[in-house]
């Protein structure tokens, strides 16, 4: 990290730009690259003075150039004034829940009031963090064909399965579209899939839940099922691409590559051993389920460098160690 004389001379030396959202997995790390290049970052979360946004203000360059203020997604004003005089805006924030109730509406109007926000004040690129949960559930989709950016999760199909995540997800995508269309907004979308990584903040997020399960002996066999991953470093950057390259345009997936749960859980034994981790799947008549193909394509083409699974799910288990979120076996 340069010293902050020499911010002057990065690609974000005169910006500022704000991230809904800010405590969140993939959004700490953004914070964290934003402040690297050089931008003044304002952050938004649900109480600036929460001692959990501690890992935003341990960053280099967040007392200069960092600042946490409280905004509400379904509160128009709060977000007006936090996108005020703002160059770009990083759209991270969003409900996380099967609730229908909590997550259908305020994803949406939520997605609609950032949108219009940003474009009331007359930003120059709004960055929407999606989630591949908006592309792939289609059960007419064949697992053999590749999976790109023109793909939509079929509303339907969620419905019938009571998916509402993954509904919620497609319709407030949908909705910062529609109100970016009718705005003349430039928006970019970024679809990540299942983020693991090392955490910034010192608690266990929904996705990293995904492996500590797997370490602790709460699960005794895995499921028969694949599942993308992609790092929480390179969906971080990934943002930061899209919104830097002026050709950017339209949707992003952000995977590097889709494992069987067996293949998942053969990783981590072989390079942790010590923990208790499950060798049965709990579906041992049928085959291995095989996973959607992803394509990352259009981010490759930008410059970024994918870090393979394997690094990815080490330093996620190392990092859970050195947070004491895990107990370390000798």
């Amino acid at each position: 990290m340069p010293s902050e004389m020499s911010i002057s001379s990065l690609p974000g030396h005169g910006q500022t730009v704000c991230v809904t959202g800010a405590a969140g997995f993939i959004a700490s790390w953004l914070v964290k690259r934003l402040l690297e290049r050089g931008y003044t970052v304002r952050g938004t979360v649900r109480n600036p003075d929460d001692p959990k946004n501690a890992h935003l203000r341990s960053l280099e360059g967040s007392e200069e150039r960092l600042t946490l203020v409280k905004a509400n997604l379904l509160d128009p004003d709060s977000l007006r004034a936090a996108v005020e005089g703002c160059h770009g805006v990083f759209h991270t924030a969003s409900p996380v829940t099967d609730d229908p109730a909590q997550m259908i509406e305020p994803a949406i109007q939520g997605a609609r009031n950032m949108i219009s926000a940003a474009a009331d004040a007359g930003v120059r690129r709004v960055v929407f963090t999606s989630s591949i949960g908006a592309v792939y559930m289609n059960p007419n989709r064949g697992l053999d064909a590749a999976v790109d950016e023109s793909c939509w999760t079929d509303l339907d199909y969620c419905k019938n399965t009571k998916n509402w995540y993954c509904y919620g997800k497609t319709v407030a995508e949908q909705a910062a579209w529609e109100v970016a269309g009718e705005r003349g907004l430039d928006l970019v979308v970024v679809n990540p899939v299942l983020t693991l990584g090392p955490l910034l903040q010192s608690t266990v997020n929904a996705s990293t839940a995904h492996v500590v399960k797997y370490l602790t002996g709460s699960a005794t066999t895995y499921v028969n099922a694949s599942q993308a991953y992609v790092d929480v470093r390179d969906a971080a950057e990934a943002h930061v691409k899209v919104y830097e390259a002026p050709a950017a345009k339209g949707r992003y997936i952000c995977a590097e590559s889709s494992l069987h749960r067996g293949e998942l859980v053969r990783i981590l034994a072989k390079f942790f051993p010590e923990y208790p981790i499950p060798t049965k799947c709990k579906d041992e008549v049928n085959p291995p389920k095989k996973g959607y193909k992803f394509t990352n394509q259009k981010l490759k083409d930008l410059g970024l460098d994918f870090t393979p699974v394997n690094q990815c799910l080490y330093d996620t288990v190392k990092s859970l160690q050195d947070k004491g979120l895990l107990p370390i076996i000798s």
